[in-house]
């Protein structure tokens, strides 16, 4: 795929303007500042013929030139493994992930990956991810199934992206968690961070974290379980699993946060996804059925 570039002339009236701030009022919208400052460190702003610094402060007649980079290849190799796939067309994939895949290689598991299924079925990937994250623009544990968002082009990616960080994308999960949640709806606003005691898992934390929210409604009621619908308020790392836990009804499976379950794994789907597609600015969003093992764990409560 060829690259895509920009020229600028800096005037009067942007004299003065750091670097990255300029581009973000220049570039399209979808492309966030810190997509450009990962341009600028890339080397792929030039200013008057020297690669730019993001702090720079332009002066009258400087000259910027911007190469949006093309796809980058991968190392990983492609890998024909069957894919779900929701939606599809030149942006974009949606797909939707079974609970016993990860979504990209990592220490451990460099096979089998969501990335080296979507490689042997793709042409291209966005590279912003970086080269071991082709076209991943979030993700979801491997112990989750569902829903996923791909990106074919940069520029899908950057505008997915944003969507994510103005938390304008809306996410929806089905979860059961164990014990009786009394209110029928609830929400919960606690930040998130490292777990001081294993760097391996996340806790609700008052320093050294984010904020996160999660809202949720009950759906059914089971003998030592409840069916909820959880939305996203914020996209924090193990978020569902970590808020479900501090409020005494953690997820049912969820061998890493305290409750295991005959299922072997996070009864967790997400179930909707919804997004503006960045080329057609139209609002799209796509829904998934529950997979066996939570239905069959539902029948079981149900009995």
């Amino acid at each position: 795929m060829e690259r895509e570039r920009h020229s600028f002339k800096i005037t009067d009236g942007d004299a003065g303007k750091r670097l990255d701030k300029y581009l973000v009022e220049r570039l399209p919208k979808e492309f966030s500042r810190a997509h450009i400052q990962k341009l600028i460190s890339g080397g792929h702003i030039i200013l008057d013929g020297t690669v730019g610094r993001n702090s720079h402060k332009l002066c009258v007649g400087e000259t910027v030139d911007v190469t949006i980079p093309a796809p980058v290849a991968s190392f990983m190799e492609p890998e024909d493994i069957p894919l779900k796939i929701v939606y599809e067309d030149g942006e974009l994939l949606v797909v939707n992930k079974p609970a016993d895949m990860v979504v990209h290689p990592a220490p451990g598991n460099y096979n089998g990956t969501l990335v080296n299924a979507l490689l042997y079925h793709c042409k291209n990937l966005s590279g912003i991810g970086g080269i071991s994250k082709p076209g991943i623009v979030h993700r979801i544990d491997k112990g989750t199934s569902g829903l996923l968002l791909v990106a074919k082009t940069d520029r899908a990616h950057a505008a997915l992206a944003k969507q994510f960080k103005d938390k304008t994308i809306r996410r929806v999960y089905i979860a059961l968690v164990k014990g009786k949640v009394e209110l029928d709806t609830g929400s919960v606003d606690l930040p998130i961070g490292r777990s001081p005691k294993d760097r391996k898992k996340m806790a609700v934390k008052f320093e050294d974290s984010k904020d996160a929210v999660t809202t949720y409604k009950v759906l059914e009621r089971f003998d030592g379980a409840t069916m909820l619908e959880l939305v996203l308020g914020t996209g924090r790392t193990h978020q569902i699993r970590v808020h479900m836990l501090y409020i005494g009804h953690p997820i049912v499976g969820d061998e890493k946060y305290g409750y295991k379950d005959s299922i072997g794994r996070p009864a967790l789907h997400a179930k909707t996804i919804g997004f503006i597609h960045p080329k057609t600015g139209k609002y799209m969003e796509f829904s998934s059925e529950l997979p066996d093992d939570m239905l069959k764990l539902i029948k079981d409560k149900r009995g």
